[in-house]
């Protein structure tokens, strides 16, 4: 069997500290507790789901200020 690589890495050094504060702000928002050792096996499918689409729809909304930005100069 192949090993595959993940290309889940972030282009950014930067970004991964600015992610995992916005992960925790919409836990905090939605009442997750998250794991303080960063292990997550034991979350709900649902709550996983819930944090990562909110913390996608957060940054579309914030590319789409920032290009809103550059439009309107």
């Amino acid at each position: 069997m192949a090993r595959s690589k993940s290309s889940n890495r972030l282009l950014e050094p930067r970004a991964a500290q600015a992610m995992e504060q916005l992960k925790l702000e919409v836990a905090q928002q939605f009442g997750i507790a998250l794991s303080s050792d960063g292990y997550y096996g034991n979350m709900l499918t649902r709550d996983a789901g819930t944090i990562g689409g909110n913390m996608t729809k957060r940054l579309v909304q914030m590319a789409e200020q920032t290009l809103n930005g550059y439009t309107s100069r």
